[in-house]
């Protein structure tokens, strides 16, 4: 039996947004332990040209939520409005992506197949499909961004292991 677009993008899509949840409960809960600052990892970065912590999580929802409203529209751009800067709006943004993945239904997905779909960012213009916009572009982002996000809590001392960035796996019923 052929893979729905649906069973190929939503179900890895709310795993990588269930990671970040994690992640940031994780980032709190040893904030509040050892007495760190919410800023120390909002702001965190691996290195000073990449972008922080807080952008990193953003982005997971970004390439999940937002690229599905890009691919309703036939275009995608980058959100470029700040990243929220606590970890209860963080959990919001990635609540709302979640809620909207939920919402999906599998027709939808496969009504999407052959469409048209652009990605714009200032001067630069790629065309895809919608299939091969979330398939070859959203959805490495989405697993970019929460590795990074993961990889920056490593970084800091959280202590989280592979099994806090793999979530929720799909697992034999």
């Amino acid at each position: 039996m052929p893979l729905s677009l649906h069973a190929a993008y939503i179900p890895s899509a709310l795993q990588m947004l269930g990671t970040a949840r994690h992640l940031v409960d994780k980032a709190e809960s040893w904030c509040e332990a050892s007495g760190t600052a919410e800023k120390d990892i909002i702001g965190a970065r691996i290195i000073e040209d990449m972008l922080p912590w807080c952008y990193q999580v953003k982005c997971v929802a970004e390439h999940t939520q937002g690229s599905m409203e890009g691919v309703r529209k036939g275009v995608y751009s980058p959100d470029l409005n700040p990243p929220p800067t606590s970890f209860a709006a963080l959990r919001d943004k990635l609540s709302g992506a979640r809620e909207a993945m939920e919402a999906l239904t599998e027709d939808e997905m496969e009504n999407f197949i052959g469409q048209p779909m652009r990605f714009e960012f200032k001067d630069h213009r790629i065309d895809f499909t919608a299939e091969n916009f979330l398939l070859s572009f959203s959805q490495p982002n989405f697993y970019f961004h929460c590795a990074t996000a993961y990889d920056i809590l490593r970084m800091k001392g959280v202590p989280i292991g592979k099994t806090d960035f793999l979530g929720r796996m799909r697992l034999k019923a």
